[in-house]
């Protein structure tokens, strides 16, 4: 049942307008999501149940008459009689409006436009509840019968939350908070930990802020962080654009959990990071015999596909860890379909998770969660917390992250937990 979507389309009307009699209001969109609310409601329970309250409510973007809306919800917790669920209406034909162009003009978005967003619950008194209540819907397949052992929701189902306090590429300037010394490192580690994270995706700066892979400024920032909290630290071996790959394998005299492994050469932005296939395997070699535990770093889906080549000739082995990065220009694109898309490659048993740039942090951060992978979020790929807004450190991010993770389900892991399902410790 969690999961099950519903869906509408339509256009705008001159009588959806109401503001100088072109603007649709805010209410409209919510009108069309107690509808989905209502369909959902009949689907589960046979009755159309009642909206007790949203959790939350975004208008982000502009409807005018003639715009095309299509409204998703989705179900996403489900208690005796409350059924929570998210809400998406996003503009997929629009109404041009320019100077010149006929009023009849319009354009079909090659990529729709979130309009509005909402999280909110319903409630289906018990006495109402007309649909046995099995773990399929009506008219889905009958499934197997269930057996008689107690149901045991398995530790997979918490989520692995990362903070990427420091960046590669965030300077002072940039935001109000950036961690710079090895005591600054480990405060903002201790305070993403208490807001959910489990890892700590760890650069580090000489004072002057430019980046360095030093191992004595990685020594002296982990020897903190392990001191001032229990976070799986994953140290990054992709330094910065021109780095050696000895520079780059340097925090793993360290001796981490974890470290980042590049699997391929991108375009980024302006510039080319370059990881020639035999530099990739050098870096491997280095990674495997630090005893750290890789994290497979794909931009694009040949290096996913370069990663299960390392996988066949044994430079690497379980357990396997990929992270998806998206939205660098230059890279694939952040995109629900590239992420169904690159889950789809991995091996069985190995582990997932998403780490978008700026804008897209958010939904794909959200994405990832419902389905299943886990995330990466702070200042390395998003300076702000929200447009026009510096950031105060990672810390907001992740709580952001894990309040989203609960409310569907999703508990963020602790680290040990996290270490548990990472592979990091035995059993």
């Amino acid at each position: 049942m969690l999961g099950t979507k519903v869906t509408l389309r339509l256009r705008m009307s001159a009588h959806d307008a109401h503001y100088a009699g072109e603007l649709v209001d805010g209410a409209r969109m919510l009108a069309l999501f107690g509808d989905l609310a209502t369909e959902l409601l009949i689907r589960l329970d046979g009755d159309e149940g009642l909206f007790r309250a949203y959790e939350s409510v975004e208008f982000l973007a502009p409807v005018f008459a003639g715009d095309y809306i299509e409204a998703t919800a989705e179900l996403v917790k489900m208690g005796n009689t409350s059924r929570t669920m998210t809400f998406v209406a996003q503009k997929v034909i629009s109404n041009i409006r320019r100077a010149g162009a006929p009023a009849s003009s319009a354009d079909i978005l090659a990529e729709p436009v979130v309009v509005a967003r909402a999280t909110g619950t319903c409630v289906t008194p018990k006495d109402l509840q007309r649909n046995p209540k099995g773990l399929y819907m009506r008219a889905l397949p009958a499934g197997p019968e269930p057996g008689s052992s107690a149901l045991v929701t398995p530790e997979s189902a918490g989520v692995v939350l990362c903070a990427a306090i420091v960046g590669a590429e965030v300077t002072r300037a940039q935001t109000k908070y950036l961690p710079i010394t090895a005591t600054e490192i480990a405060d903002e580690a201790a305070r993403c930990r208490d807001a959910g994270a489990a890892v700590i995706h760890l650069h580090v700066r000489n004072e002057d802020g430019t980046p360095t892979q030093s191992r004595e400024r990685f020594a002296e920032a982990i020897a903190k962080i392990r001191q001032k909290t229990d976070v799986i630290v994953q140290t990054s071996t992709g330094g910065a654009v021109g780095m050696s790959i000895d520079e780059r394998a340097q925090p793993l005299d360290c001796k981490p959990e974890m470290a980042t492994l590049n699997c391929g050469t991108i375009n980024y932005g302006d510039d080319v990071f370059v990881n020639t296939r035999p530099q990739i395997r050098e870096l491997a070699k280095k990674l495997k015999s630090s005893g750290s535990i890789a994290e497979l770093e794909c931009y694009d889906v040949g290096h996913v596909e370069e990663a299960l080549a390392l996988v066949r000739e044994g430079a690497i082995g379980a357990p396997l860890h990929f992270q998806f990065v998206l939205g660098i220009p230059g890279g694939i694109g952040a995109t629900e379909a590239n992420v169904q898309y690159l889950r789809t490659l991995i091996p069985e048993g190995a582990t997932w998770a998403v780490a978008a740039v700026g804008r897209h942090q958010r939904p794909m951060t959200e994405l990832a969660i419902r389905l299943g992978g886990h995330a990466r979020v702070g200042l390395e790929d998003n300076i702000y917390l929200e447009k026009g807004v510096l950031s105060e450190g990672s810390a907001p991010l992740v709580l952001r992250a894990a309040e989203y993770a609960k409310s569907v389900g999703r508990e963020p892991l602790d680290p040990a937990r996290a270490r548990k399902l990472l592979g990091l410790t035995a059993g």
